[in-house]
């Protein structure tokens, strides 16, 4: 039998790199306008919360997926708050 874990991290893989064409068009342009920074921070809070959950449960998986997700999310609220100035 296949160990869950294995398909967790294939979906991790998946769902975290789904963020990356959007950061790296904001990394390219140096702009992030039109994005919303309200729909990211609820974003990084249920990430957040996620990453939470995977380390009660010892989960490698949802742990490192949620790490890396957040980083990406961060990443873009930063360049969101930076770009309205």
């Amino acid at each position: 039998m296949i160990n869950p874990e294995y398909f967790g991290f294939f979906a991790a893989t998946l769902t975290t790199s789904a963020f990356l064409p959007q950061a790296f068009k904001i990394w390219k342009s140096k702009n992030a306008d039109g994005l919303s920074l309200s729909m990211y921070l609820v974003m990084a809070t249920g990430t957040l919360s996620w990453l939470a959950y995977g380390l009660l449960i010892e989960s490698p998986s949802v742990i490192v997926a949620n790490s890396i997700s957040l980083s990406i999310i961060v990443f873009i609220i930063i360049f969101i708050i930076l770009s309205k100035r």
